[in-house]
């Protein structure tokens, strides 16, 4: 395969075989807003048909219309053994190493625990919602879990939109650039109590056993109701074991949270694995007012779930713990799943789940995934709707979609020949649109964002478009 592609996934790597799976959504329900309970797995008809309706609440499907297809056969390190130190850029990847998602759909899953902005929109109090508002940061990367499939990389112009009326909220994206890539997106409730946006453009370097990626972009959480602005960025992401050994992720580095109204700020540290993997998954921090005294604790784990106390208790607990009061150790969370720890580089084979401190506040708990889950690239529940085209989606969505796109529509169906083909003639269609924009000295336009500074922070930002929902898509640009 010949060409350009942008290497850019937060979570870029490959399958590993053996993931457990073991997982189904949880159910969820917030003040004006209901979830919807999708049921047991029971596959899907032809691509496009329409699930049923129940009590009026549109039912989304709950597997995908094809599994996974194997990845054993392959070698990574064939391809990336020249790139070692490298700024993983202009590499083109077998397709066997996707999944069957745009990066567009992966930032969607950001939604996933939307309920947790609704929350924190019906708080009173400012420490309480960014209580909320902490949980929905870490909430954004529990779904790459396990997910070391590749997402395709957007088309320049390419668009992706999910209306969730069920969850309460409409999400619109689209590629920005290309050189480099960046991914603009917008959400909004459906009940106007939020905005949420940003934009997203990680740079990645390959370093022998790793890939990581390093998150470039704000993200902006509005509540309207109070007048507030979040401001935050992800941490970084790291895929370890790509050359050989069972593929493990992990999250690290610090999250700032801002309350620009109040000047409230909360500081999370993703830790670092560490020499023998006892801080595998972790997530450590404080909320602080503008003077900076700290007012809660939280901790957890990313892919599980996130504690808050007292900083007091806090404090208390910690200092009995150093004293070896084994009468006051904390007790585990059952509840929880249990973290991977099956993993190369001295990291133990079982990880403790996390440990609840007496007194303690459950902030949120990740949704488990569906049964058949290893078998459907370690989707979410949520996750396995994105890509879903129903009957008459074509004559609204825009013709740019990710939905719409024969590669990835191709792979889904487990037509990894036709995909593979598709995706060479788009890459190329792209490349020729390139050249011919050259010739005539002509800039790429994008159609619904634009990229004035950001209101709060000041750096490039890509602030919310105007004009998507009202559906005049033409003329437009003919990527597909």
């Amino acid at each position: 395969m010949n060409g350009e592609e942008e290497f850019f996934d937060a979570v870029t790597g490959f399958d590993s075989e053996n993931s457990s799976g073991e997982f189904s959504e949880a159910d969820q329900r917030v003040a004006g807003v209901m979830r919807v309970d999708t049921g047991r797995s029971n596959g899907i008809g032809k691509v496009g048909e329409r699930p049923p309706q129940e009590n009026g609440i549109q039912k989304h499907r709950t597997s995908l219309p094809a599994p996974m297809f194997t990845r054993s056969d392959f070698s990574v390190w064939s391809i990336l053994k020249k790139c070692i130190g490298l700024e993983l850029s202009k590499i083109t990847m077998p397709i066997v190493f996707n999944e069957p998602l745009s990066f567009l759909q992966r930032i969607t899953e950001y939604m996933e625990h939307v309920f947790l902005i609704h929350r924190a929109s019906c708080q009173p109090q400012a420490l309480e919602r960014m209580q909320c508002v902490a949980a929905f940061a870490v909430s954004a990367v529990a779904s790459q879990w396990e997910r070391t499939g590749k997402p395709f990389n957007p088309l320049l112009g390419e668009t992706y939109e999910l209306i969730r009326e069920d969850l309460g909220f409409r999400f619109i994206s689209e590629q920005v650039s290309h050189h480099p890539p960046v991914s603009a997106f917008y959400s909004e409730g459906l009940n106007q109590d939020f905005l949420f946006h940003g934009s997203i453009y990680p740079k990645l370097k390959f370093w022998g056993k790793s890939v990581e990626a390093e998150p470039r972009g704000t993200i902006t959480l509005e509540l309207l109701k109070h007048n507030e602005a979040y401001t935050w960025t992800n941490p970084t992401c790291c895929v370890h074991n790509v050359i050989i050994g069972k593929l493990w992720i992990e999250q690290y580095g610090t999250v700032e949270i801002v309350n620009h109204r109040t000047g409230d700020k909360c500081v999370l540290h993703f830790k670092p694995c560490g020499l023998f993997g006892k801080e595998l998954h972790k997530v450590e921090g404080h909320i602080q007012d503008k003077n900076k005294k700290k007012l809660f604790m939280i901790y957890g784990k990313w892919t599980e779930c996130l504690w808050g106390i007292d900083p007091a208790a806090y404090e208390s607990f910690k200092k009995r713990e150093r004293r070896g009061d084994q009468l006051s150790k904390a007790q585990p969370d059952n509840g929880s799943q249990k973290a991977d720890g099956d993993v190369l580089d001295s990291v133990p084979e079982v990880q403790e789940t996390v440990q609840v401190i007496p007194g303690s506040k459950l902030l949120w708990r990740v949704n488990t995934r569906p049964p058949n889950s290893a078998q459907m690239y370690n989707f979410t529940s949520f996750t396995v709707s994105l890509n879903e085209l129903q009957s008459g989606m074509e004559k609204t969505l825009a013709p740019t979609d990710c939905r719409l796109r024969p590669d990835i529509r191709g792979m889904e169906n487990g037509d990894m020949d036709l995909a593979s083909q598709e995706k060479e003639r788009l890459e190329e269609k792209q490349r020729e649109a390139r050249r011919e924009r050259a010739k005539q000295e002509a800039e790429w336009q994008t159609r619904w964002f634009h990229p004035p500074p950001h209101p709060y922070t000041g750096t490039p930002d890509w602030p919310p478009p105007r004009g998507y929902f009202e559906r005049n898509f033409s003329p437009p640009p003919h990527i597909y």
